[in-house]
C-alpha cells in the first residue's frame, strides 16, 4: 500500500507523541495510587505506635475506637498465641497470618497488607492492615501485636476521578500533538518537495539551481550533495559542450585538410592521365604527391594513436638508447618544413645522453613538439637540448616564435584544441591531436612535461624522463 510520506510522517509523530501521553498517565495513575494507600498504611501506623505507646489501657482503646469509628478504622488486639484480646465482643474473624508474618511480628518488625473483603451489605471492598507487635515492659518478651484496618475503597474512587480528568487531558493533548504533528510534517516534506522539484529542473536542463541549507540535519546534508552533484552535472555538460564544439572544428578541419591533398593528388593524376604535364615536370609531380599523401598518412595515423592511447591499447616497450640519435632523425625529417619558414634547426646533445623510454613512441613526441615548434615560428630558432639531470633524462624544445597566452598553455593539451592564431597556419596540417598525445605518451612513460611561454616571445617544452620505470607504469 502507497502511504505518502507527508501522512508517514504525521503518523510517526503523533505516535511517539501519543504513546508517551499514554505512558505518563498510567505512570501517574499508578504512583498517585501507591503514594495513597502508602499515606493509609503510614497514618494507620501512627495510630497502632500511639495505641502501644500508651500501654493499651482498655479506657484508652474504648476512646480510641469511638473516635476512629467515624473513620472507618478498627482496632484488635492480639496476644503472643494469636488470639484476640480487644474487643472480645468482635464477631469479625481474624485476619490470618501466616507462620512466616507471625515470625517476623516476634523479631519486632512491622507488617502491612491489603485484603478484599465484603462488608455488611455483601460489598466487596478494599481493606488496609498494619501489624505492630508490643512488648511485656517487665520482661521485655513478645505479648502479642495491634493490628488496625482501615478501607482504602476510596482510593479507587479518587482513581477514577482522576482517570477521568487524565482522559480529558489526553483528549486536548491528543488534538494539541495532531497539530503539532501536522506542522513538523508540513516542514519536512516541504523540504523534500524542494528537493524534488529542484530535481526536475534539473532534469530539464537547469544546472543553476542551487539550494539554501543550514547544516542542521541529514536532509541538509543530503541538500548539500544536490548541490555539489549539480555542480558536478553543470561543469559536465559544459565540457562536453565544449568538446562537441572542438569535435565539429576538428570535423571541419580535418575535411579540409583531408580536401586540399586529394584535390592536389587527383588533378595531379589527371593530368598524368590525360599526359598535360610535361615531361620534365612530372617527376616533380609525383613527389608532390608524395608528400600530400604523407600529411593524409599523418593526419589519420594522429586520430589512430590518439583514440589507442585513450582505449589503453597502447603498450611500451621500454629500453634505453641515446638521445642524439632519435633527435638528429628528428631533424633532419623537419628540416624541409623548417626550412619553408626560414628557421634554423639547432641541436645541442651529447653523445652519452641516454633515455629510458619506447623509442618509436620517444620518435613522436619529439616529432610533434620540433613540428609544434616549426608552424609557430617564422625565420626563427628552434632548439633541441638534452642533458642527465639528477638521475634524470632532460630534453628541451624551444623556439622564439609567436608564444601563447595563459589560457592558450591551459587549453593546448585537450584534444582538438587549437590557438586561434595557429588557424591561419595550416601548412603542416595541424589537426589540434598532437599536444594532446604529447601528453599522454609523456603520462605513459612514467616522466613530466611543462611548459614556458610568453606571447611574441616564444615557448619552451621541457621533458623529464626518469632512468627507472616506475609502479605506476602500465
Amino acid at each position: 500500500m502507497r502511504l505518502p510520506y507527508f501522512y508517514q510522517q504525521v503518523l510517526g509523530f503523533l505516535s511517539v507523541i501519543l504513546v508517551l501521553l499514554l505512558i505518563t498517565g498510567l505512570s501517574l495513575l499508578r504512583f498517585s495510587r501507591t503514594s495513597a494507600l502508602n499515606d493509609t498504611e503510614e497514618t494507620l501506623f501512627a495510630y497502632g505506635e500511639a495505641l502501644v505507646e500508651g500501654n493499651l489501657k482498655l479506657e484508652q482503646l474504648n476512646y480510641a475506637q469511638d473516635l476512629l469509628d467515624n473513620q472507618g478504622i478498627d482496632l484488635a488486639i492480639f496476644d503472643n498465641e494469636g488470639e484476640r484480646v480487644y474487643p472480645l465482643e468482635s464477631t469479625q474473624p481474624a485476619p490470618y497470618l501466616s507462620e512466616e508474618s507471625k515470625e517476623q511480628l516476634r523479631r519486632g518488625q512491622r507488617l502491612s497488607l491489603t485484603i478484599q473483603e465484603q462488608d455488611l451489605h455483601g460489598n466487596e471492598r478494599e481493606t488496609a492492615l498494619v501489624y505492630l507487635p508490643f512488648f511485656s515492659q517487665e520482661t521485655s518478651a513478645y505479648a502479642g501485636y495491634v493490628a488496625v484496618s482501615a478501607p482504602v475503597s476510596w482510593i479507587d474512587e479518587e482513581m477514577q476521578d482522576l482517570q477521568s480528568n487524565l482522559l480529558y487531558a489526553f483528549l486536548f493533548s491528543s488534538l494539541g500533538a495532531l497539530v503539532i504533528s501536522l506542522v513538523f510534517a508540513s516542514y519536512q516534506v516541504n523540504r523534500v518537495n524542494q528537493l524534488r522539484k529542484a530535481a526536475h529542473q534539473v532534469t530539464s536542463g537547469n544546472f543553476d539551481i542551487r539550494l539554501d541549507h543550514k547544516e542542521r540535519d541529514e536532509v541538509d546534508d543530503l541538500i548539500e550533495d544536490f548541490n555539489t552533484m549539480v555542480a558536478a552535472l553543470k561543469d559536465y555538460n559544459q565540457e562536453v559542450a565544449r568538446q562537441e564544439e572542438r569535435r565539429k572544428d576538428f570535423m571541419a578541419d580535418a575535411a579540409h585538410e583531408m580536401r586540399t591533398p586529394l584535390t592536389t593528388i587527383n588533378g595531379l593524376l589527371e593530368g598524368l592521365e590525360y599526359d598535360v604535364i610535361p615531361e620534365e615536370q612530372k617527376h616533380r609531380s609525383i613527389k608532390l604527391m608524395q608528400k600530400e599523401t604523407r600529411r593524409l598518412i599523418r593526419l589519420v595515423n594522429e586520430n589512430l594513436d590518439y583514440e589507442n592511447i585513450r582505449s589503453n591499447r597502447i603498450v611500451l616497450n621500454k629500453q634505453e638508447f641515446q638521445v642524439k640519435e632519435v633527435v638528429e632523425s628528428v631533424t633532419e625529417q623537419l628540416r624541409e618544413s623548417a626550412e619553408e619558414s626560414h628557421n634554423r634547426l639547432q641541436v645541442d646533445v651529447e653523445e652519452d645522453v641516454m633515455v629510458y623510454a619506447d623509442y618509436d613512441r620517444f620518435t613522436q613526441i619529439l616529432v610533434n613538439l620540433v613540428r609544434n615548434a616549426v608552424q609557430f615560428t617564422e625565420n626563427g630558432l628552434i632548439q633541441v637540448h638534452a642533458h642527465v639531470e639528477e638521475g634524470n633524462t632532460v630534453v628541451t624544445v624551444s623556439d622564439n616564435g609567436i608564444g601563447m597566452t595563459e589560457e592558450q598553455k591551459t587549453n593546448m593539451w585537450e584534444r582538438y584544441y587549437k590557438a586561434d592564431l595557429s588557424r591561419t597556419n595550416k601548412k603542416y596540417g595541424e589537426s589540434g591531436l598532437g599536444m594532446a598525445i604529447v601528453q599522454q605518451l609523456v603520462r605513459l612513460h612514467g616522466a613530466s612535461i611543462h611548459v614556458d611561454s610568453k606571447p611574441n616571445e616564444g615557448t619552451s617544452f621541457t621533458l623529464t624522463f626518469p632512468h627507472q620505470p616506475l609502479d605506476t607504469e602500465e
